[in-house]
């Protein structure tokens, strides 16, 4: 065995070894807090009581160093995990249900998944076919990165927008199909085909994420739309609430990067979102303005929504994600992973 190969092996069982500390870290500390809540009133005796697996949240995702493995569970438990403790705290959010079994209250806390409603059975259908394409996709996108030095730059970046779209989709998928075996629980929808967005309200508030935009407004949107209405009235209070929110979301996408890159942040992403904030708070109050009376069809709003974004995304974000060299430590991963299958099925042949 080569120098090589036994540095991909162990790299490979020493990430899945804190992988899986950390994750035994957080049901632990998940099942302190459901037994917490009652012990403990609501308010701000519980957010002291919190406070602890809060802060160890925060520290667990600097355990992992891989793209995947340590991108996700940053994303879930110091992003998503903590914002929902933060709404039990105050007997609010997904896991203040009392009906919650131990199993489900730990999923619920660790994953974005719901108790599982009536499922249109043509409608699961099609999302298995949907997901079964945007898996070759990926495959066929990491073959194409294997001559990325005759493509143009620009086009690469167009490609790792699809391929960011359809990893997330992919991997949250395969947390739906394990939580639906296990628990009955069905994931919360995550895009709503964010490419027929015909506005920044349309893109950030009913497609892209959806998950996230659902945390966000109990925890941020919520609190500053009530504290704004006291100050500008109830006709302009979302505007204030949505930049509030935006800036509340740079922040954590920040922090996910530095877990991801662990280096002095640039504040790039940061900017974006702050940018993506005060252009939606403008689009907002122009419509509010104009009280519907102009609206862009869809022709003419789509391309320009995809274009700000995907402009955006070329100036502010992607320079931040191939900082951090996300894209060859992605394809790495790949290729231990690959390795690795191929020394399990051949040695079982």
């Amino acid at each position: 065995m080569t120098e090589a190969k036994i540095y991909e092996n162990y790299t490979l069982e020493w990430e899945i070894s804190h992988f899986i500390k950390v994750w035994v870290s957080v049901v632990a500390s998940l099942l302190y807090c459901k037994a917490a809540t009652k012990i403990f009133p609501k308010g701000r005796i519980r957010i002291f009581a919190f406070i602890p697996v809060v802060c160890l949240f925060l520290a667990l995702p600097l355990q992992l160093h891989s793209m995947h493995l340590g991108g996700m569970s940053a994303f879930f438990v110091a992003w998503l995990a903590n914002f929902k403790l933060l709404s039990l705290a105050f007997d609010k959010g997904p896991l203040s249900d009392p009906t919650l079994s131990l199993p489900q209250f730990v999923a619920i806390g660790c994953f974005p998944i719901k108790i599982q409603q009536n499922q249109n059975s043509k409608k699961a259908h099609k999302r298995i076919w949907n997901y079964a394409i945007k898996g070759f996709l990926v495959a066929v996108l990491v073959r194409i990165y294997d001559y990325s030095d005759h493509i143009h730059p620009w086009l690469v970046l167009v490609l790792y927008c699809f391929h960011i779209y359809f990893m997330l989709e992919l991997i949250l998928a395969t947390v739906a199909a394990l939580a639906r075996a296990t628990l009955g629980l069905e994931l919360e929808q995550q895009f709503n085909d964010p490419y027929l967005s015909t506005s920044l309200q349309d893109f950030w508030g009913r497609r892209w994420n959806i998950m996230v935009t659902r945390i966000l407004r109990p925890t941020v949107y919520d609190p500053a739309l009530s504290a704004s209405t006291m100050v500008v009235g109830r006709k302009w209070a979302p505007l204030p609430a949505v930049f509030c929110t935006f800036v509340v979301s740079a922040l954590m996408h920040e922090l996910i990067f530095y877990y991801l890159g662990r280096s002095r942040p640039t504040w790039e992403i940061t900017r974006f979102f702050l940018l993506h904030g005060v252009s939606l708070v403008v689009e907002i109050g122009i419509k509010k303005v104009l009280n519907g009376r102009l609206q862009l069809p869809r022709v003419v709003g789509t391309p320009m929504t995809l274009g700000y974004v995907v402009g955006t995304g070329f100036w502010l974000f992607f320079p931040a994600l191939l900082r951090c060299k996300s894209d060859v430590r992605a394809f790495e991963e790949y290729a231990i992973v690959g390795a690795f299958l191929r020394d399990v099925v051949g040695g079982a042949v």
